[in-house]
């Protein structure tokens, strides 16, 4: 059973979403907020699965109650929500905490999947937002721009965006942490990216996400 905490400032919209995920087995709505505030307060009573936050909402937004879910207990998976498809609200979400981002004009079934791949700790991006970061510039197909990183490279990259730390990266590769700092650093250079969200963003694009764990190692 996955624990949901709706957080949601529109009432409607809130019924809306609420039906919707009532009708899933496998779902359980254990709560509502209607601010960010409400959210934190109801977190350590409930301890949901994931937080499905709507990114704009009066006095604490959606973005700084995610960092705050966050630091209070890493284990919550956030699911941002939003009416923007469009930079850089999907960058700040992720930058914030948040292991996926939807819009609210995705289907119902994109909704349901994106929480299922949220509670597993695996990105999420809307389809509609993957679209227009390929057309910004992440078009290139998965193998050419892999192929301007050495398998090293690649190894290290697929360990980031799975969350894995410099420190337990270096320890798991036998490499100093400068080292594997260097090759990140060598990664962004190559990738014309500037950061670890950035990354995972354009993972999520070149459909990296998931990839099988053998494959990298």
């Amino acid at each position: 059973m996955i624990k949901i905490l709706l957080v949601e400032d529109h009432e409607l919209i809130r019924i809306g979403v609420k039906r919707l995920l009532q009708d899933i087995q496998e779902f359980k709505i254990v709560g509502e907020a209607s601010t960010g505030e409400n959210a934190l307060q109801l977190i350590e009573t409930l301890m949901p699965d994931v937080v499905l936050m709507d990114v704009e909402m009066p006095g604490m937004g959606g973005l700084e109650a995610t960092r705050k879910i966050i630091l209070q207990n890493s284990a919550i998976k956030v699911l941002a929500l939003s009416i923007y498809a469009h930079e850089p609200y999907p960058f700040h979400a992720l930058k914030a905490g948040a292991t996926g981002y939807i819009t609210k004009g995705c289907t119902a079934e994109e909704m349901i999947h994106a929480i299922r791949m949220t509670y597993a700790g695996q990105h999420y991006l809307s389809s509609d937002i993957a679209q227009r970061l390929a057309l910004r510039g992440f078009g290139k197909t998965r193998e050419s721009m892999l192929d301007k990183l050495s398998k090293r490279e690649l190894q290290i990259m697929l360990m980031i965006i799975r969350g894995q730390k410099i420190q337990d990266i270096s320890a798991k590769l036998g490499l100093n942490p400068k080292t594997v700092n260097s090759y990140r650093y060598r990664i962004f250079e190559k990738l014309r990216i500037n950061s670890d969200v950035e990354m995972t963003l354009l993972a999520i694009c070149l459909e990296l996400i998931g990839k099988d764990k053998a494959t990298v190692e």
